[in-house]
């Protein structure tokens, strides 16, 4: 694990050994090679005439490699964070929905569009703060703290959220847990306790924090971090809030994947150390090319994540993959229906808050 000072993650289930653990299962995956040009060429040559005719349409996070977002940009799909992901399989008139993430992305892609037929790049793909969420513990937990709000964060599984009052983002999180501490509510937080202490201390909500961490925002060095900025101080620092307390305060600008992209368009700065998944330079550099982007350190004593800055899972979606899944049919996306319906209310609750929240600021004339 880091060696950053991490919040205690109050009567939480999940132990520093299994997260060792987990972090192992991504030590072992071994991350694909590029390929050539003129493969590139081919393939995407090839996917695009598969998705037409399949009637597919091809969304991708900001992490996965740069071709796949490149592809889906190409073939008029979308590159996005796993909410705005989902929505737009919700608008698109596609039958199918072609995922390339990690599974959670999926699942919240088929409970917002049931009737579609759902496919991940790689179905193998998972997320180490779903892993370190277990069903029957997490029940559990909850179901000791009942006076508590449960609020979990999107990286999570269909049957966690269905068991969550409330489903945020990054992007949202804040201002739904201010409204609840406002409201005088308790709050149960999952998975991500680095996310969850940030929340916690901006808020001043009451909040009991599952111990969850991200493999990849979890080794950024606060040391070397310093020491970049040392010797790079015209640089503006963007950090994830999944990111430890220690990188957190070293930040120009916290937060979420959307949010760190709009700083670096909109800043007048032209170098910017990134403390997330490099996978989202290539958004970055397609909205500011002539802008500098430097990988926060990983490197460190104890550093155990062989990722380096870019999420195992996420790297092993690959344009080979997706060209076979599209020609095999690959394994839908199945949740249980009533699994479904459930997790639904919460994510439901949160778009319906977001709408109210661009009224209010419209009226206020914030937008």
């Amino acid at each position: 694990m880091s060696d950053q000072t991490t919040p205690e993650a109050t009567n939480t289930t999940i132990s520093e050994e299994e997260l060792r653990r987990i972090e192992g299962m991504a030590a072992q995956i071994t991350c694909p090679l590029p390929i050539s040009a003129d493969e590139k060429s081919l393939l995407m040559n090839e996917i695009s005439q598969l998705l037409e005719q399949q009637n597919a349409v091809l969304i991708a996070h900001y992490y996965v490699d740069a071709d796949l977002q490149e592809l889906a940009l190409k073939t008029g799909g979308h590159v996005a964070d796993s909410l705005e992901m989902a929505r737009f399989g919700h608008e698109h008139p596609a039958d199918t929905l072609i995922v390339a993430g990690v599974r959670f992305m999926g699942e919240t892609a088929k409970i917002l569009n049931t009737e579609k037929r759902v496919l991940m790049v790689e179905d193998e793909a998972t997320c180490s703060l779903d892993l370190s969420c277990p069903i029957d513990r997490f029940s559990a937990f909850c179901d000791a703290h009942p006076d508590r709000k449960v609020v979990v964060y999107a990286n999570t599984s269909a049957e966690i959220k269905a068991r969550s009052d409330w489903v945020v983002t990054s992007g949202i999180a804040l201002d739904i847990v201010r409204h609840l501490h406002d409201q005088g509510e308790k709050i149960i937080w999952a998975p991500d306790r680095h996310l969850g202490d940030y929340i916690q201390h901006q808020t001043g909500a009451d909040m009991l924090l599952w111990g969850g961490v991200c493999v990849v925002h979890d080794e950024y060095r606060s040391k070397e971090l310093m020491l970049m900025k040392e010797q790079m101080p015209d640089a503006m620092v963007l950090v994830h809030p999944e990111s430890p307390r220690s990188i957190i305060q070293l930040a120009d600008v916290v937060g979420s994947t959307t949010a760190l992209i709009n700083a670096v368009q909109q800043s007048d700065a032209k170098r910017f150390i990134v403390a997330t998944d490099r996978g989202i330079f290539y958004k970055m550099r397609s909205i500011a090319g002539d802008k500098e982007l430097i990988e926060a350190p990983t490197a460190g004593k104890g550093a155990s994540c062989v990722s380096c800055g870019h999420c195992p899972w996420m790297a092993i979606n690959t344009l080979h993959k997706l060209r076979d899944v599209l020609k095999s049919g690959g394994k839908t996306i199945e949740i249980e229906r009533k699994i479904a319906e459930q997790a639904l209310i919460p994510i439901q609750r949160m778009l319906d808050f977001a709408a109210q929240r661009e009224v209010d600021m419209k009226i206020r004339g914030d937008a």
